[in-house]
């Protein structure tokens, strides 16, 4: 009888160690907990830890930390598919990822930067491996230039005539260690997501082929860390996701006043956020993804919410939000 539970017991614990292994490895049934009406409509369970994603033409290209370059199609987003996965050559653990046309571009931290030609997506190649802007936290483009933020050493310079092959150039020095970067529409202003010094804001008219010649346009401490910022230029609004502080909104019409205006504590750690048509999607690591009304920036209201493992990056079209969670892979969420 004695033999027989050892037996037992044996078994059981010889399943529940055969089940265990990378957390999006299992299959996870379309079941969200959800409010607001956004629903999860569809999964795929990435080989690396997803951290980050951009859309372009009903493909997602996914950083995924140590497992590199993922590209899914979504042009049924109910019903993604893996079309390819790029390990050769990408160095490092890729965190923020920026597409352009045919190439998209990887930051790895102290393993810099990554260039992927993705022309065909179907077999991506490595044209640029541990490029020297380091360490990369961040990427932004506006026209030929390629921005990354690197830490304690400010924001880092490239030019992408040749977007294969960025030509670096010069770099702003900020307060604080640099996390995001982004730009107004004609490309005068530099906003700079700082850490613990909040924002800092940049003249950048005279950009002087990559080596501009940066003035401080104005600053503001926030809570928290400050890890992403996104811009309401009608209204001349930041919106920051300020890791354990939140969402903070800042207003910028006067840069020599840079001020809070309204805030938004989440649960979670506030990592990355887009703005789209008066609402913020915020994605807050362990709090899931938050939906929130700006319409009124003193104000803001909680529209929904989707409750997700480990919510790392975000981005969206007119009917879905694409969201780019550690531990379960990619998630798809349809708007009401």
């Amino acid at each position: 009888m004695k033999a027989a539970k050892f037996f037992i017991f044996l078994m059981t614990g010889i399943a529940l160690v055969s089940g265990c292994g990378k957390p999006n490895e299992p299959e996870i049934p379309v079941t969200p907990d959800i409010s607001g009406n956004y629903k999860i409509v569809g999964r795929v369970a990435t080989s690396g830890f997803a951290q980050d994603l951009v859309l372009d033409n009903g493909l997602l290209y996914i950083a995924q930390g140590e497992g590199g370059l993922c590209i899914v199609d979504v042009s049924t987003p109910t019903n993604p598919e893996v079309v390819s996965q790029l390990t050769e050559d990408v160095r490092g653990y890729s965190t923020r990822i920026i597409q352009q046309d045919s190439v998209v571009y990887l930051a790895a931290g102290s393993f810099g930067l990554t260039v992927v030609n993705v022309a065909n997506p179907e077999q991506p190649f490595v044209t640029v491996s541990n490029l020297n802007m380091k360490p990369a936290k961040n990427l932004h483009i506006f026209g030929k230039y390629l921005l990354s933020a690197i830490s304690e050493q400010g924001v880092k310079i490239a030019e992408i005539s040749y977007p294969e092959q960025p030509d670096i150039r010069g770099s702003v020095s900020t307060k604080g260690y640099a996390t995001g970067i982004t730009t107004n529409a004609d490309t005068s202003l530099l906003f700079v997501s700082c850490g613990e010094m909040g924002l800092s804001m940049f003249d950048i008219t005279d950009f002087q082929d990559g080596y501009p010649s940066t003035i401080p346009a104005g600053w503001c401490d926030t809570p928290g860390y400050a890890e992403a910022v996104v811009l309401d230029e009608s209204r001349s609004l930041a919106f920051m996701g300020c890791g354990y502080a939140g969402l903070q909104i800042l207003s910028y019409a006067d840069t020599s006043n840079v001020h809070i205006v309204g805030n938004y504590a989440a649960d979670g750690y506030a990592k990355d956020l887009i703005l789209d048509n008066n609402k913020i999607y915020l994605a807050t690591q362990k709090g899931g993804l938050l939906i929130l009304d700006v319409s009124v920036p003193s104000k803001p209201v909680l529209l929904g919410t989707v409750e997700t493992s480990y919510a790392q990056g975000i981005t969206s079209d007119n009917n879905y939000i694409y969201l780019a969670d550690e531990e379960e892979g990619l998630i798809v969420i349809a708007k009401p």
